[in-house]
């Protein structure tokens, strides 16, 4: 199995979300309302989608379950999830920045430079 970090490169957008919706506790209709919160609608994400990835985040220690009652499992972060989505957050946060001085000169409207 492939090193954390390795398999989580770089991460799909439903991915990046799911993990900011567990920079809290949450449980799955939390994490997919939370995703649709913080994303503006732009991004939602199934139930299969999400159980599949939980699983992939659990067992590569990104999450870990806080509570269980009945079939409601309740997930949180791990530090090594943390470090991911932070890792992530910065990668983008790059990206941006070293794209703007092209977008000014080349894309944007006069109006937006």
């Amino acid at each position: 199995m492939k090193v954390a970090r390795e398999q989580f490169q770089t991460l799909s957008e439903p991915m990046y979300y799911i993990l900011l919706a567990l920079t809290e506790p949450c449980c799955g209709v939390d994490i997919m309302k939370k995703v649709q919160e913080i994303s503006h609608d732009r991004v939602s994400v199934g139930p299969g989608t999400l159980y599949a990835l939980l699983a992939k985040f659990e067992s590569s220690q990104m999450i870990y379950e806080i509570d269980i009652n009945g079939r409601k499992r309740t997930y949180l972060l791990t530090p090594k999830g943390r470090e991911t989505l932070k890792e992530e957050h910065d990668r983008l946060a790059r990206m941006v920045e070293e794209g703007k001085p092209m977008m000014r000169q080349n894309i944007l409207p006069e109006e937006e430079k």
